[in-house]
């Protein structure tokens, strides 16, 4: 690994003045999980890191505002699984750790860090998408906010300027709503998903009144599946219904081939965890 500058900051006017060098080898540094891995492989060789561990505020919130709720960039990923208030609004955030990462992972992974990442493989952005959530995004210039569904342009990249900063996540806080995520891994528990699938609900009275579906893992970036979504509202919810709102889906996504499976066969998992995904959320729902 080549040599490299670790500098500390303890304000975020400090952490701008870091950053502000219009030098693509100087980079902010939160959780670093992926970002060491990709500088041992020599995939990136930076001259600078900027911690952002002792930013406090609104990079540590976890708390209810109104209907939304604030996840600071820098919580980690066990202090999220360990929050309250996800178990009881998102438990398909929670539900999606164990297999996420192993422990040592989750203690030092970042929320931030993780969205910046932009890898297609990771398991909670599409889960983030489905639940509708925002980031504020902070720079010298100001601040602004920004759909997660937006934030992720392709492989690897965001709409992230230079120099600016995922400050907080805030997903919005919906009863009506139920959410599940599921993935297929070839290999290990704990290795990137062949497909991963997330799926939010509102049900009332039985039937879908509107729909977030996001596939990952075999497309370039997380993606909303705006027409699948439509297919599954206001009608009745049976085999046929879902055969046919699979369908649209694959046509829609356009899934990749690659070295966890082809195209084919990565169809063949939508259909069926799709069918699984609506019927593990449609249980109770004519209570």
């Amino acid at each position: 690994m080549k040599p490299f500058e670790l500098v500390e900051p303890r304000t975020l006017e400090e952490v701008f003045l870091e950053l502000d060098q219009g030098d693509p080898s100087v980079r902010p540094f939160s959780g670093g999980t992926a970002l060491m891995l990709m500088m041992k492989a020599q995939l990136f060789q930076p001259e600078r890191l900027v911690s952002l561990r002792h930013l406090d505020g609104s990079f540590r919130a976890l708390s209810v505002d109104g209907d939304v709720f604030r996840i600071g960039a820098m919580v980690t990923f066990s202090e999220l699984s360990r929050s309250l208030v996800v178990a009881r609004h998102f438990p398909a955030v929670v539900n999606a750790m164990p297999a996420l990462a192993n422990v040592r992972v989750r203690n030092v992974a970042t929320v931030g860090g993780n969205l910046a990442h932009a890898d297609p493989h990771l398991d909670l952005p599409p889960i983030w998408m489905a639940l509708d959530a925002e980031v504020l995004i902070v720079g010298s210039g100001g601040q602004r906010m920004c759909r997660v569904a937006d934030l992720l342009t392709g492989y690897y990249e965001t709409v992230l300027a230079d120099g600016e900063l995922i400050a907080e996540l805030h997903v919005p806080i919906r009863p009506n709503w139920r959410t599940t995520y599921m993935k297929v891994t070839t290999r290990a528990l704990h290795d990137w998903p062949a497909l991963g699938l997330a799926l939010s609900l509102n049900v009332q009275g039985g039937q879908i009144q509107e729909a977030r579906f996001v596939l990952s893992g075999a497309l370039e970036k997380a993606t909303r599946l705006v027409k699948a979504e439509s297919a599954l509202c206001r009608n009745e919810v049976n085999d046929d219904l879902i055969r046919s709102v699979a369908d649209i889906a694959i046509e829609e996504a356009a899934l990749e081939s690659d070295n966890r499976g082809s195209a084919d066969y990565k169809n063949h998992l939508l259909c069926v965890y799709l069918a699984r995904a609506v019927r593990f959320l449609m249980q109770g729902s004519h209570d």
